[in-house]
């Protein structure tokens, strides 16, 4: 190097001592909550559900619910007999089932319904339960497209009955600490947020095993398919693997993008939908004959905070939101929550000055150091502060939050207006795609318009 020169690393390096404020780190364990209310119900106070959908989730969600104390499931249905069997499994020999989920409305001594059906029948089963007084918790996302979602807000809205929406995240202790971080302004102005999720398995990209035994003898098939789209012959894949089709589901944006943006709503409070969104991806991998991607990167706009979402099939990607403000960056996984300071300010001298001649160079820092360095040494030491949370289920908590509502009549945590909102966000990434264009929501009409 020629003498007179003056680098970006050497400038690093001479002015280190002027930084001030050193960086350290440190670790914190995240404690589960003391137990509510919910685990001391007097047996006059117990929630009696009936569970409609015994599939992979729906299944989980009966198992969990009923180690909740005070809470007893009372009747169980699903269009496939299998599953009539397996809800028995999972509660008594002796359980109520049918294929008719109906009946379940109609039994007054079922005081809510907790459902995990397919996309397209979530509509018609939240409007049939709130019309027939049934408090309802409903799997995520909460619509299959828009415009069932703003009927079945409508509908809660209209009938006063508690709605909670599956999206857990709302329920997870490393989000609450998150939101407890931005509340406090320690991130200063929000600039960006990122979040991210991946998987490289077949059963992560929803190939699923049908059922052996599944055939028209067993399975409603007919019923199952519902009055939407038009009518296809028997077939187990995709009765399995529903979500693969835009007819049935909603595909990774309301599978796993839904998880992304319910989260990012709670910890930042936003109430909203997002005002504009823009995709891209593709079936790149997976071509079993689905029609929904399996690549899919989102570009909102909600408000003038700019957030990218991206979703892959096909590369394994933990879950991961990256939270960006002037003042430091907040990282969010399904386990940890890690908060980096930033100071947003000069810590040494600038080396763009390494382009000036000596003689101004040598002024230029002697004035840098002057004004400086007394201010620099007496700033504290920035902390970088990860919160763990190891072993924590978010389901759990998130069920109890909805029984404990429908025995006290307290809000839940994530309502119809709340998952309307982030179901939307979903709806617009598919429609973007879809479109081939960014499109917006206009709240006049409802609807989702191109930009």
């Amino acid at each position: 190097m020629a003498k007179g020169n003056f680098s970006r690393r050497e400038f690093l390096e001479v002015s280190a001592a002027a930084a001030g404020g050193s960086l350290a780190a440190r670790s914190v364990l995240l404690t589960e909550p003391t137990p509510d209310r919910a685990q001391r119900v007097a047996p006059s106070d117990r929630v009696r559900f009936g569970m409609i959908g015994i599939g992979m989730q729906g299944s989980g969600l009966l198992g969990t619910s009923i180690t909740i104390p005070g809470v007893e499931c009372a009747a169980a249905a699903d269009l496939y007999d299998g599953r009539h069997t397996l809800a028995r499994e999972i509660v008594r020999p002796d359980l109520p089932v049918t294929r008719r989920y109906r009946e379940l409305l109609d039994n007054k001594d079922i005081d809510c319904i907790v459902a995990a059906v397919p996309d397209h029948w979530h509509r018609q089963v939240v409007i049939d339960a709130v019309s027939a007084g049934k408090d309802i918790y409903c799997e995520k996302p909460m619509s299959h497209t828009a415009a069932d979602g703003v009927a079945m807000l409508g509908a809660a809205q209209k009938s006063g009955r508690i709605v909670q929406i599956g999206s857990q995240r709302v329920s997870s202790q490393v989000c609450a600490k998150a939101k407890e971080i931005v509340a406090q302004g320690l991130l200063g102005d929000l600039m960006l947020v990122e979040g991210w999720l991946g998987r490289n398995d077949p059963t992560g990209a929803w190939q699923y095993p049908p059922p052996f035994d599944l055939s028209p003898q067993n399975l409603d098939w007919d019923t199952w398919q519902g009055d939407v789209v038009p009518k296809i012959p028997f077939n187990p894949n995709v009765f399995a693997r529903w979500r693969c089709w835009k007819e049935y589901g909603t595909g990774v944006a309301g599978d796993l993008l839904v998880h992304l943006v319910s989260g990012m709503m709670f910890m930042l409070g936003i109430t909203d939908p997002p005002r504009q969104a823009a995709a891209v991806g593709g079936i790149r991998h997976w071509k079993d004959g689905r029609n929904m991607p399996d690549v899919h990167g989102v570009v909102y706009y909600y408000g003038d905070l700019p957030v990218y979402m991206r979703l892959n099939l096909a590369t394994e990607m933990p879950e991961t939101y990256r939270i960006q403000g002037s003042r430091g960056l907040l990282e969010v996984t399904g386990s940890t929550v890690s908060f980096t300071p930033q100071l947003g300010i000069d810590t040494y001298p600038s080396y763009y000055t390494g382009s000036f001649p000596r003689a101004m160079r040598e002024e230029y820092l002697k004035r840098w150091h002057a004004e400086n360095d007394e201010k620099l040494a007496k700033l504290p030491p920035q902390e970088s502060v990860t919160y763990r949370m190891n072993d924590f289920d978010d389901i759990r908590p998130h069920l109890a939050n909805f029984f404990d509502a429908v025995r006290t009549r307290r809000p839940v945590v994530e309502n119809a207006l709340f998952g309307h909102n982030a179901a939307l966000a979903c709806h617009m990434a598919n429609e973007s795609y879809f479109r081939k264009t960014a499109v917006r929501w206009d709240e006049a009409s409802k609807t989702i318009k191109n930009s």
